[in-house]
């Protein structure tokens, strides 16, 4: 047991930080009980070296920082990030749980006269994109427990796995400033500087029922890789990696036996692609000059390793412009012909039109049985093993985030009701539905849990929360619903190309090339691009003074506002036409999310 606590402690990063400043070096100084390292960044060369306390100079400028997030070149040169803020979440298993909630960007430069005034403009937007994408809410961190890991995954390791540092054993999919720390994991001495920080949503409630206290927690992990916006990161890349990759766990702990039930959810798993072009719903595109198997069977087989058999639960209409998807989706599962996936496919709004949502049950009593079959992951309090997670249950609609939420929400109800049971916190013949005071905390969590995952793809909280808080749909859910949808519209058409941007820079997918003679940020724009606008606002508001200001007869009138009213509409349906040259695009990654 000893044993086992050192080599945990080993494992872990530094938990306590300091930063000394000084004109030649970043001094970082692990203030743990014991610890005597410091980790030395040279702002000229940028090498990391680790030294001790006593080579701080007194001179320093010192502040407490809570983490290292990495490092990034830009165009002024190297930036150091660090986290300045962090806000206890809860513990797991007495490990604290923070949330960084504020971060510095600090220069390695000091000065920037060395730069053109192209140049230091270009650093700017850069900077702005990092600051942007640190100013979603959703970091989660941990100096002695991973994060990145399921309990299955992580009660199925080897002791040598348990002797690594976090950085090492951390699953890269979720590690969401693994490209930041890249320099970091090259140097094993180091590492306890290192804080691998995950992106998502995460919730701990200590709940009690029928007078039995246990822990409830809801963990959501955003995959890093095919990370970014609604419209513009859809299906897959040629690795398999679906967009919108979230795998989420539930976990209960009561008297020392942990129960875990883990979903993951991500984009219909072959090559299409939703560009937005001012339409409400643009219509999504399956790429006719790619053999989709490659990528479709290289996301099961990857799917089958991490989680076992799969339950594909397909929720998109199965009408309109969704349902060439639907129905390639099932055509390429019947062909891989792979005995480990199945299919389901559930027209969710035609079901649960004309607020319906008692239809649900249907799809929750088809896959009841698969449910029973897959069980759960159990470990008794003396950590033995009693039952594992044998399959996953993959949802998607068309974002992968409001239709799909709510029936992961019921499906970790389901389970979850098994769970209680079996541990004795519920009676035999009670129901989770029947214990009010648990109920609204479930259903509040997972309809910020909800919220959280739409924040960060489609720019706005979920929509159908009303239903996963209350049960049932609201008049104001609907209202509310509406008002998301026309937020939505506006950053989806005209600043999802900068939120798009700043994701493939953080992430490394792009990275700055300080002699790069043409920067992608300066793209210069058609002519159409301002004149059509200006040309459609003169003609609508002359159509408007006409009608306003009448002429000598009503035929003068009305030949002045037919005249206007034409050219203003004409123009718009010009615009409408060339819809994707007037959206806000991405401007620095051209690749497969791209086609």
């Amino acid at each position: 047991m000893a044993a086992a606590a050192a080599a945990a402690a080993a494992a872990a990063a530094y938990a306590n930080l300091k930063l000394h400043v000084t004109p030649e070096k970043f001094y970082v100084e692990a203030c743990d009980d014991g610890a005597d390292d410091v980790l030395a960044i040279d702002r000229v060369s940028t090498e990391v070296t680790l030294t001790v306390k006593k080579d701080v100079p007194p001179s320093a400028v010192t502040r407490p920082i809570y983490g290292i997030l990495g490092t990034i070149r830009l165009v002024a040169g190297t930036y150091l990030i660090v986290i300045t803020k962090k806000k206890k979440v809860g513990e797991i298993f007495s490990h604290a749980i923070w949330k960084a909630t504020d971060f510095d960007i600090l220069s390695y430069k000091k000065t920037m006269l060395h730069l053109t005034d192209i140049q230091l403009q270009d650093n700017k937007v850069f900077l702005s994109m990092l600051n942007h994408v640190l100013s979603v809410d959703g970091f989660y961190f941990s100096t002695t427990y991973d994060l990145t890991h399921t309990l299955q995954r992580l009660a199925n390791t080897s002791p040598e796995f348990q002797e690594m540092s976090l950085l090492e054993r951390a699953d890269p999919r979720f590690v969401w400033n693994g490209h930041l720390l890249r320099e970091f994991a090259a140097q094993p001495e180091i590492h306890r500087f290192a804080t691998p920080v995950m992106h998502g949503f995460i919730t701990m409630h200590s709940c009690s029922i029928n007078g039995k206290c246990f822990d409830w927690l809801l963990i959501s992990r955003r995959s890093c890789f095919r990370a970014g916006v609604r419209y513009y990161v859809r299906g897959i890349d040629s690795e398999g990696h679906a967009a919108n990759f979230i795998e989420t766990e539930q976990i209960v702990h009561y008297k020392g036996s942990k129960a875990s039930f883990v979903q993951t959810r991500g984009s219909i798993p072959f090559f299409w692609s939703q560009r937005p072009n001012l339409k409400y719903k643009p219509k999504p595109q399956i790429s006719k000059s790619v053999n989709h198997m490659d990528g479709f069977q290289r996301h099961f087989d990857s799917q089958i390793i991490s989680y076992g058999k799969q339950m594909i639960v397909n929720l998109v209409n199965q009408k309109g412009s969704e349902k060439p998807l639907e129905q390639t989706f099932a055509k390429m599962v019947a062909n891989m012909a792979n005995g480990m996936v199945r299919y389901v496919a559930f027209d969710f709004h035609k079901e649960c039109s004309r607020m319906r949502w008692d239809r649900l049950q249907i799809l929750m009593d088809q896959l009841a049985e698969q449910q029973d079959e897959f069980s759960y992951f159990l470990v008794d309090s003396d950590g033995k093993i009693v039952t594992q997670q044998e399959g996953i249950f993959r949802s998607n609609c068309m974002d992968c985030l409001d239709r799909t939420n709510v029936i992961q929400s019921l499906l970790a109800r389901r389970s979850l009701q098994a769970q209680l049971q079996r541990l004795g916190i519920l009676h035999v013949g009670q129901r989770i539905e029947e214990q009010a005071d648990f109920e609204k905390i479930y259903k509040n969590a997972w309809a910020d849990n909800a919220n959280a995952c739409a924040k960060q793809y489609a720019g706005t909280g979920a929509l159908k929360t009303d239903y996963t808080r209350t049960g049932k749909r609201t008049q104001w859910g609907l209202i509310m619903d509406g008002w998301n949808s026309l937020i939505r519209y506006y950053k989806n058409n005209f600043s999802d190309g900068f939120r798009q941007d700043a994701i493939d820079l953080f992430l490394g997918n792009y990275s700055v090339d300080e002699v790069e003679p043409a920067s992608p940020l300066h793209v210069q724009k058609d002519w159409k691009f301002l004149a059509l606008p200006i040309i459609m606002v003169v003609a609508f508001s002359m159509c408007i003074i006409c009608l306003l200001m009448a002429g000598d007869t009503w035929t003068e009138t009305m030949a002045y506002v037919f005249f206007w009213g034409s050219a203003s509409s004409g123009t718009f349906a010009i615009i409408l036409y060339n819809g994707k040259d007037f959206v806000d695009a991405p401007k620095l990654v051209q690749k497969e999310k791209m086609d």
